[in-house]
């Protein structure tokens, strides 16, 4: 057969591995990545998390160990979830800022081992932390509903974030959407002398069934949804509007979450954003690869990987993901 009269061969771009790596429009390093880790209070060994497998509930001392694991990686950032003890709970959440709660406890002890060698980011929520799994203390409205009551939550946040900052957080994540949260926590790490202290905000944080894991990582009492302040599924205007908001108010970065059901958020915000973009790969995409693979009716690895470069195709700078050390094992040695 005679050869095509072809102008274009766009498979002279694929021929070999080299070939391939030279001309890749995106890459995948370990300093897009950010480990998400989780200690928790009154345990005197890891937990594993029966829904996402691989994955503990740390005391103080294997934290230690797993952020050294990361940093040896090259991952520049842990994101730190606190688990309290049951009694410890209320239902104003009041142990999230506590000195001496789980998470406070476990910040202080990374950045007196590890000082400045990696990023330590904290969650800034109330749901891990309260009696009722709510992100903010409940109010009663005029219809008889149970609701969060914005103005008390974002007022719990700010003293929640002064006192991460206190025990050595670079970087605080407020992740409740609370209308209003970002500016406030802004205005209190700042008049409490922590200027320095970034802010990556949940900007655009969905109403979303790929959470369910997450309820078993932090042992949450969560019953009902969140529909009234996280984003409805159906909107995208919205979170560019929220991302917009949170940016006025003094964001540092900006996420959507979770990231696969997302990806068209991530690119309209991506092109838009004038601070870095994360999106976060959540408990339920990460709970789906693993028991797929544990079937064998995929290839981890490469599922893996390919998840995360398309997170990072659709426009994240950055990914927060359970599977940050591993796969930055993995770059590593193909290096």
């Amino acid at each position: 057969m005679k050869n095509l009269d072809l102008a274009f061969r766009p498979r002279r771009a694929r021929t070999t591995d080299a070939m391939r790596a030279l001309t890749a429009q995106t890459s995948l390093e370990p300093r897009n990545m950010i480990q998400v880790l989780f200690v928790r209070d009154g345990i005197d060994a890891p937990v594993a998390i029966e829904s996402m497998p691989g994955q503990y509930q740390h005391t103080l001392d294997s934290l230690k160990y797993e952020v050294r694991q990361a940093i040896d990686a090259g991952i520049a950032c842990v994101d730190l979830f606190g688990v309290p003890r049951d009694e410890d709970k209320d239902d104003e959440g009041s142990v999230a800022w506590a000195e001496d709660g789980i998470l406070n406890r476990g910040i202080r002890a990374l950045r007196e081992e590890f000082g400045n060698e990696i990023v330590i980011m904290a969650d800034t929520c109330l749901d891990e932390f309260t009696s009722h799994g709510h992100c903010g203390p409940l109010v009663t409205d005029e219809w008889g509903n149970e609701v969060v009551d914005n103005d008390r939550a974002v007022e719990s946040y700010c003293k929640m974030a002064v006192s991460q900052a206190k025990a050595g957080a670079h970087t605080v994540s407020p992740s409740g959407m609370m209308d209003g949260q970002v500016g406030a926590i802004r205005a209190a790490l700042d008049d409490a002398g922590y200027p320095d202290v970034s802010i990556m905000a949940y900007s655009a944080k969905y109403a979303s069934a790929f959470f369910g894991p997450f309820r078993d990582a932090v042992g949450s009492t969560f019953k009902g949804d969140r529909k009234t302040y996280q984003q409805d599924p159906a909107q995208r205007r919205e979170a560019l509007l929220e991302a917009q908001l949170d940016i006025e108010e003094g964001a540092d970065f900006v996420m959507v979450k979770p990231a696969m059901a997302y990806l068209d958020i991530v690119r309209e915000l991506a092109d838009v954003s004038p601070v870095p973009v994360a999106a976060y790969q959540v408990s339920g995409e990460y709970a789906m690869i693993e028991a797929a693979a544990a079937k064998g009716w995929i290839d981890r690895e490469r599922i893996v990987t390919e998840s995360l470069m398309g997170i990072r195709r659709a426009g994240a700078d950055i990914i927060l993901t359970y599977y940050a050390t591993e796969v930055a094992t993995w770059l590593n040695q193909t290096k």
